[in-house]
């Protein structure tokens, strides 16, 4: 059965950004994501803390992520997680392919320290914009 093309489809950055951060807080052991600088804490764009997306010379998509790992997990088997959740996540979401998910621990979070609700990945007006 032949596809038909209709037109094109354009991904922004922001919503595989926002694909990612999402995959990755639903794994097991992920605490939070975290800024890889101070400078990124004060910007205005806030929305995909923690994730990076870029591409390198041959325009592969590559992804960093920077996060805060719950006390007492394996940080090999969460780190190996993460990336099969995100690789399948934006696969499955976007038909995008990711040639890299870079996983950078910056801690361990204490083990009374509270989770922080998925609803502040939302925390910016997409509208106004």
């Amino acid at each position: 059965m032949a596809t038909e093309q209709l037109g094109e489809i354009v991904i922004a950055p922001r919503v595989l950004e926002k694909i990612i951060a999402i995959a990755t807080a639903k794994v097991d052991g992920v605490h939070s994501l975290a800024n890889k600088s101070v400078s990124d804490s004060l910007a205005k764009r806030s929305l995909s803390r923690g994730v990076y997306l870029h591409s390198d010379n041959d325009s592969d998509l590559l992804v960093d992520i920077y996060l805060y790992l719950e006390y007492g997990v394996a940080v090999p088997s969460v780190a190996v997680a993460i990336q099969k959740a995100v690789k399948s996540a934006v696969n499955d979401m976007a038909d995008v392919l990711l040639s890299a998910v870079n996983v950078h621990v910056v801690g361990i979070v204490p083990e009374k320290t509270p989770k922080p609700d998925l609803k502040d990945l939302f925390d910016e007006d997409f509208l106004n914009e």
